[in-house]
């Protein structure tokens, strides 16, 4: 009996405990109420955290964020807000005194045949390079894929256009496409035309040549993105197509191309965006102008020529254009991400 008394005696606590550890709070003492509480009002962690956390301030993480917010605040979010005010003004590209117009560069806007030209330019360009890249550097992907030798040189060779120049790769299609051009010179001296094809000098030619410009510099790019997805496509699902006998184009479109859906509708999310806001290639190949009488100018090339003109230009009326920009490319992201939401269900 005496024994078994012992043994139920309760033991007693160890030395310290309940006593609260040197500058915290107390161990694991704090009521299941008190710490809801405490987590309501203290921005940070509780009593019953752990390691380093029972230490670290609650503006830390703050502070590492910090320079990444007052970037993002002051060359974003401050310049987006700015031109959506400015847009309400007849503001000068040069500054000084302006008057709010109200919804007047807005209506003007609807009206404006050569706004409306450059967003058919715009949304043109976008419905044809689009669908180009998002399946032209899949197919380059799946050739480079496979590991034979000198592989590595040919996807250096393609990714090569990515890293020069807008300006120098302009340049270059320039002289290749120009009426005494590469491209020209051959054609006459293999007797396939007669006479300079103007690929510089037509409107519908320079927005051509501009599309492919644009498709060439991107192969290598999206070529990337894609051969990263397709290590994640099981060779298993390919090796029992195989044996199925379904045939590499077969094999392509039921199993590769299902495998990196999202990535392709990431590829044409991006292309797209950079479709509607493509500069460079026109005015390498158009010149100042953007093509004969400007016929060949998109929606930033319009922006320039009505908003940044120093005698001519009202900066009013370009941010109004800037906006009509933004809604299109939101409307188009907003419509991939639906595509996208539709495809996983």
């Amino acid at each position: 009996m005496a024994q078994h008394t012992l043994d139920q005696a309760p033991v007693p606590p160890p030395l310290g405990a309940g006593v609260p550890r040197p500058g915290g709070s107390p161990a694991r003492r704090t009521p299941g109420r008190m710490r809801r509480v405490l987590r309501s009002v203290v921005p940070g962690p509780t009593a019953d955290a752990g390691g380093a956390a029972l230490y670290r301030r609650w503006w830390l993480p703050w502070l590492w964020m910090g320079p990444a917010i007052v970037g993002t605040t002051v060359f974003g979010v401050f310049p987006f807000l700015n031109t959506i005010l400015v847009s309400f003004t007849d503001a000068k590209p040069l500054g000084g005194a302006y008057n709010l117009v109200g919804l007047d560069n807005y209506t003007r806007l609807l009206g404006d045949a050569d706004f409306w030209l450059a967003t058919r330019n715009s949304v043109l360009y976008a419905l044809i390079v689009v669908p180009l890249m998002v399946l032209l550097p899949l197919l380059l992907a799946v050739l480079v894929e496979k590991n034979l030798p000198g592989i590595g040189f040919f996807r250096s060779a393609f990714y090569t256009p990515v890293l020069a120049s807008s300006v120098v790769v302009g340049l270059s299609w320039q002289w290749l496409l120009s009426d005494q051009g590469l491209v020209n010179v051959w054609l006459e001296k293999t007797h396939i035309i007669r006479e300079a094809i103007p690929f510089l000098s037509d409107s519908w030619l320079i927005l051509l040549s501009a599309m492919g410009l644009t498709i060439w510099k991107g192969l290598g790019w999206y070529m990337i993105f894609y051969l990263a997805a397709l290590g994640n496509v099981p060779k298993e699902l390919h090796e029992a197509a195989a044996v199925d006998g379904a045939g590499p184009v077969r094999r392509f479109w039921h199993i590769t191309v299902p495998g990196v859906r999202q990535s392709m509708m990431l590829v044409g999310t991006l292309t797209g965006i950079g479709s509607l806001r493509v500069f460079t290639e026109i005015y390498m190949l158009g010149g100042a102008t953007g093509g004969p009488g400007g016929a060949d100018r998109t929606l930033p090339f319009y922006i320039r020529d009505v908003g940044l003109d120093p005698l001519t230009g009202n900066a009013g009326y370009g941010a109004a254009v800037s906006v009509a920009l933004f809604a299109l490319t939101l409307g188009l992201t907003l419509l991939a991400q639906r595509l996208t939401k539709e495809d996983e269900s």
